[in-house]
């Protein structure tokens, strides 16, 4: 199996007949066209598979979900909060190019020094982290509009100007 990214939650359940809202961050309306299953994380690093029926898209945010063994409002409510997750590369697949999750496996660059690839893209309300991790530690790299160069999408690169010091608190 594929590594798994994170693309929403279920929001809501909608209707009697247990179907679900999904809140994704694909940046375009999406019948999640191909996907038969995907993942809930249901304890923290620990995901179950479920297999999809139906899916019909509301908006570039929303889509409805039928999903097999799920037929009741009260077995819905059990989902929400949940995050959706999918195999990585399926989900590069479904994302609008400028969506920020089509910028995982990016090369971060930093005053022309490569830091190393996306890992995760955590959308903030100002800003967007992006996780990468550099001599086996974890670091978060802000983007936002002091911060960010330039994306070359035919590169496959993320060019930065992080503020000085940043990353020694990481590498430390």
């Amino acid at each position: 199996m594929d590594q798994l990214i994170k693309i929403g939650h279920i929001a809501a359940a909608h209707g009697v007949e247990g179907q679900l809202v999904l809140q994704h961050n694909l940046g375009r309306k999406s019948d999640l066209a191909g996907v038969e299953s995907f993942f809930l994380e249901t304890q923290e690093g620990r995901f179950l598979p479920y297999f999809l029926t139906e899916i019909r898209a509301r908006d570039a945010s929303e889509s409805l979900l039928r999903v097999e063994g799920i037929d009741t409002r009260e077995k819905a409510l059990g989902l929400i909060k949940k995050g959706v997750w999918l195999e990585t590369t399926v989900a590069q697949k479904l994302a609008a190019r400028n969506a920020p999750i089509a910028l995982l496996g990016y090369m971060v660059i930093d005053q022309g020094r490569p830091l190393g690839p996306v890992l995760e893209v955590i959308e903030q309300p100002l800003q967007i982290l992006l996780r990468l991790e550099m001599d086996g530690r974890e670091v978060l790299a802000p983007v936002h509009e002091g911060t960010l160069e330039g994306i070359d999408h035919k590169k496959r690169t993320i060019k930065l100007s992080l503020p000085e010091g940043l990353l020694d608190i990481y590498l430390k």
